[in-house]
């Protein structure tokens, strides 16, 4: 099978995987279509609904804080980051899109724990509609296939 722009898939199974999900509440309504969506490809990849752990945190800012908690307790073999920064007319969205982004890649490396980043950092409103949905279930996939790939390479 193959993507039009991510090379070859991976065959993935999400069976006997644990993953938690990070989601932030700021933009809700997008943030919410992105955790459906992940949410829905886990399980038809098949994640046991029962090995999904999801919390939802404030912002962007906070996800990393609670990835770190997950990584921590050691029961998972991937997490997921969702959140919508839309650019506004200050310098925050910036600041938000690369510390929270580096906050994430940090607690995976870390760690040692793939972490699917799907926090969407976007223009607009319109900009993150369109990306809501493919961008759910791409941190699904995402995360099933690192953490086969990880448990490969141990």
């Amino acid at each position: 099978m193959q993507s039009s722009d991510k090379g070859e898939l991976a065959a993935l199974d999400g069976q006997d995987l644990r993953i938690g999900v990070v989601q932030a509440r700021f933009n809700h309504p997008i943030t919410n279509r992105l955790a459906e969506t992940c949410m829905e490809e886990l399980k038809r990849l098949g994640v046991d609904e029962r090995h999904i752990r999801h919390v939802t945190v404030p912002g962007a800012l906070e996800v990393a804080l609670a990835l770190n908690a997950l990584a921590d307790s050691e029961g998972y073999d991937a997490l997921i980051a969702l959140g919508c920064i839309i650019r506004g007319e200050t310098y925050h969205f910036e600041l938000v899109s690369n510390e929270s982004g580096a906050a994430v890649t940090r607690v995976s490396l870390d760690f040692q724990v793939p972490i699917a980043n799907a926090i969407l950092t976007v223009e607009d409103e319109a900009q993150a509609w369109a990306r809501a949905e493919d961008k759910g279930r791409d941190a699904a996939r995402v995360a099933v296939e690192m953490a086969q790939l990880m448990e490969a390479l141990q």
